[in-house]
């Protein structure tokens, strides 16, 4: 392909892009393709001559798309939103066409110092310490791992990067029940093992109970294990409870453990000065990640890491081999020793067009606005005498169920709820999700689209009322 022929498809392509966000709504939300249908599709060979773009692109809309759920679709209710937005994709675009790596100042400077101007930005937008310092990670689960990779290495004076494990150590994370299933994975990695994750009991709101997380502390002290990481969350996954920051800081602070505050989904409310309330306790904390990638019409994956003291993660991580080195060490950052890969996208590209062209007080009225359509949700169904709500709502997720009058008992209950997931995503006209709460089958309806507004949430819900099967 030369630049002429480049620029003909790039025209089209834009075309095509536009034409999907005008029609997303005719799509079926969740792809209704079989395992292996698209694979079948697929020749086993690459070709060995070259292609001609009209075929590629023939092939993209005949087979590609079909398999496609469609995440940016207003009757997308599933998981958590991870959105996109025009200025977001348009920055996307420059991102690839620009092909930087962003491992050092020195390989792009503007690359590095945007960074460093938009996370700044993210603090003053979300009350965040003004003396901490960020760096744009790949995914919540990445900022998490690096998280408790800074506590082992602090606690053990970096001596286990040095020397590796001996097999006495005796290290212990702690999370609550509800914690993302990124932490059992990130002890995996770090080598302390998920025998040594402590899941600690919730309150009757789903959060972690923080007199039980002192007394676990406590209990381990005793017996010879050392402390070095609590995980708190601000909106878990499955019903966005906010862990009582504040409480679970004073336990930290109080026997020196590593506080990770992760608000992967929750973090985003933060723009709004009423929810500041649960960063309460915040300057004891030592580390806190969120995702514009989620709620924040930032295109994946875009996840803002803060750290209390960069000292540290700078130590986990840095390796200098000397063709690496620069004349300009200490001068600027050099992101690639703030996390674990070398290579780095430019992701803070699409951050800085988004930011500039919302703005922050748009940012907020559509943050805003999800939260009042969730909260209108949550009273309709409590107005419902065949559904219940199952957590509270403090974010933009609402968890509820199916619970006619002639259906008891929790195994019946989980079965008619399972079975009317299946039936509204079998539809093609909304995706939701579902969890289960003390063991109740609980569908999630998930409020936070860059395009949904109160119209397709009445819509949806006036689906779930006929699709429901009630005592017939």
């Amino acid at each position: 392909m030369n630049n002429t022929e480049f620029r003909e498809w790039a025209h089209r392509l834009a075309d095509r892009m536009a034409d999907y966000y005008e029609h997303i709504e005719e799509y079926p939300v969740k792809s209704k393709v079989k395992p292996g249908e698209i694979l079948a599709q697929l020749p086993d060979a690459p070709p060995a001559e070259s292609e001609d773009m009209t075929q590629i692109m023939s092939d993209f809309e005949s087979i590609i798309m079909p398999g496609i759920t469609h995440w940016q679709s207003p009757n997308f209710f599933a998981y958590f939103p991870a959105n996109s937005s025009y200025p977001s994709i348009l920055a996307e675009m420059l991102t690839a066409s620009l092909g930087a790596q962003g491992m050092l100042w020195d390989t792009s400077p503007a690359a590095a110092e945007l960074e460093e101007k938009v996370m700044s930005w993210l603090k003053s937008m979300t009350g965040l310490p003004g003396s901490w310092d960020g760096v744009i990670q790949d995914t919540a689960s990445t900022s998490t791992l690096s998280a408790i990779l800074s506590a082992r290495e602090r606690i053990m004076n970096y001596g286990i990067n040095e020397s590796g494990f001996s097999g006495t150590e005796k290290l212990r994370v702690y999370c609550s029940t509800e914690t993302h299933s990124s932490v059992d994975k990130a002890v995996k990695i770090a080598g302390i093992g998920r025998k040594n994750l402590v899941k600690i009991p919730t309150d009757s709101r789903y959060r972690m109970d923080a007199a039980l997380l002192k007394k676990a502390i406590d209990q381990d002290i005793a017996a010879g294990y050392k402390p070095l990481c609590v995980v708190a969350t601000l909106g878990t996954t499955g019903s966005t409870s906010v862990d009582p920051l504040n409480e679970i800081a004073a336990v930290c602070e109080e026997s020196g453990i590593w506080l990770h505050v992760d608000a992967a989904y929750g973090g985003t409310a933060l723009l709004l000065p009423e929810y500041r309330w649960m960063i309460e306790g915040i300057e004891k904390a030592d580390s806190f990640v969120f995702n514009p990638h989620k709620w924040m019409f930032t295109n994946f994956d875009c996840s803002a890491y803060f750290v209390k003291d960069k000292e540290s993660l700078i130590r986990t991580f840095e390796i200098l081999p000397e063709y690496l080195k620069t004349g300009n060490r200490g001068l600027v950052n050099d992101y690639r020793d703030w996390g674990i890969q070398l290579g780095r996208r430019f992701r803070a590209l699409k951050l800085w067009f988004v930011i500039r062209s919302y703005g922050v007080t748009q940012l907020q009225e559509k943050i805003r606005e999800h939260i009042k359509i969730a909260h209108w949700l949550e009273q309709e169904v409590i107005d419902d005498q065949d559904f219940e709500i199952m957590a509270p709502v403090p974010l933009s997720l609402v968890c509820f169920r199916h619970r006619p009058s002639c259906i008891t008992g929790t195994e019946n209950l989980n079965r008619i709820n399972e079975a009317l997931l299946q039936s509204l995503n079998a539809t093609g006209k909304i995706f939701l999700t579902h969890t289960k709460l003390n063991g109740q089958y609980t569908l999630r309806m998930s409020i936070g689209g860059t395009l949904t507004t109160q119209q397709h949430v009445e819509k949806a819900w006036d689906l779930i009322r006929e699709t429901a099967t009630g005592c017939a």
